[in-house]
């Protein structure tokens, strides 16, 4: 049976502001302002509603959550710092239901968002951590792209893939992206331009390194009791993290999820198969394969298989176009694939709605410490009606 723990807490928004190559005029306190005013405007909640309050943000220093909670007028019981990156919005997640369930907070708003210039994003990459400030940044070794490079590289070889194998799943969700008016890049990509794109680290060319772009998402997470829009809800099934699982001596063909599947399938009573949908953390086509097989969707390592399915839209994966194509606003990465199920869940995604959508599962990965990720988690989601709140 699943999972019970969970019921009294609602997923009551899901919004995203619309991402921008670049957000000249505004500021990241800006987006996360305006991602805040959208959720309240979605959720049928008031400011003076409010009583938590969690940001995630890479731009925001050296401001907090308690800074933004200043400047949008809360004041709140519950605050939060997150700075988990792409596994930030179900660690918020996370705790926010956690403070929900233990009376600590009845209405939280989680925010993530940054507004990034070249020169912020280099800031960033460089000094990600102390790691690779000492280390990497003499090397001048280009960020992740060469990390992911090597990966990819591996993970080629041991799977028998080739280029065109991870062009599908970038072909496949930009057309998720061709359905998303919120997507930064929604021209229909080939396989033939994905291949003749310029190399940036064989073998990642243009179209396998997520682009960076500016914007905010909110979630708005609320007791059951209180949540007072019409249609179906959006509540949480089960909820598993993994953090520092192979402190980094691993090859990175395997994250935590791995050693989280079981328990998560089993608290939700359900498994991969009964999955309608699936949002997955996709800075490279390689890492959105990798998390999937770690959940169980590449049945005995089948990856040919998985892909197969992805490019046949039998299982859809990230019907946004995902962090690949509507482009990653940071931190926000984190919180735009839980956006995305919980906009299908509910029935509002236009014309890449997932018919009968009532499942879906959300997985989290990032923070690279020097080599891979350290952090990953993942939620099951289900769609309740009106009445079974």
């Amino acid at each position: 049976m699943p999972n019970s723990n969970y019921d009294n807490a609602i997923l009551a928004a899901g919004v995203e502001v619309p991402y921008r190559r670049q957000a000249p005029h505004e500021s990241t306190a800006d987006l996360l302002a305006q991602a805040f005013d959208a959720a309240l405007a979605q959720s049928g909640f008031s400011a003076r509603e409010i009583d938590g309050l969690g940001v995630a943000s890479f731009t925001l220093a050296p401001d907090h959550a308690i800074d933004m909670a200043w400047r949008l007028g809360l004041s709140p019981r519950w605050c939060m710092d997150d700075c988990h990156g792409g596994a930030s919005a179900i660690n918020m997640l996370q705790h926010a239901v956690r403070a929900i369930q233990h009376g600590d907070a009845s209405v939280i708003a989680l925010l993530s968002g940054d507004r990034f210039t070249p020169a912020d994003f280099r800031q960033l990459v460089e000094n990600y951590n102390v790691t690779t400030r000492t280390y990497l940044r003499p090397l001048e070794n280009g960020g992740p792209n060469s990390v992911f490079a090597m990966l990819t590289q591996r993970h080629a070889r041991r799977y028998g893939l080739t280029r065109d194998d991870y062009g599908a799943v970038c072909v496949t969700q930009r057309a998720w992206a061709a359905r998303n008016p919120g997507a930064v890049y929604r021209t229909p990509l080939t396989l033939d331009e994905y291949l003749a794109a310029p190399m940036v680290a064989d073998p990642l060319g243009r179209f396998d390194c997520v682009p960076v772009v500016c914007g905010a998402n909110a979630v708005i997470v609320a007791r059951s009791d209180l949540v007072r829009q019409a249609g179906p809800a959006v509540r949480v099934r089960a909820l598993e993290c993994r953090y520092n699982l192979d402190h980094q001596a691993g090859d990175g063909l395997q994250t935590g999820l791995a050693a989280l599947a079981d328990d998560l399938w089993r608290r939700a009573g359900a498994g991969p198969q009964d999955m309608d949908l699936v949002s997955v953390y996709d800075d490279y086509p390689v890492m959105a394969l990798v998390q999937l097989a770690d959940l169980g969707f590449a049945p005995d390592g089948d990856q040919r298989g998985l892909i197969a399915r992805i490019a046949a839209h039998e299982l859809p994966v990230n019907t946004s176009g995902g962090q690949l194509s509507a482009g990653q606003a940071g931190a926000a990465g984190g919180m735009h694939g839980l956006v995305e199920a919980i906009i299908q869940l509910r029935g509002a995604a236009g014309a890449r709605q997932v018919a009968g959508a009532r499942l879906a599962a959300v997985s989290g990965y990032g923070m690279v410490e020097y080599r891979f990720g350290m952090c990953a988690n993942a939620v099951v989601l289900e769609s309740v009606s009106e009445g079974a709140r």
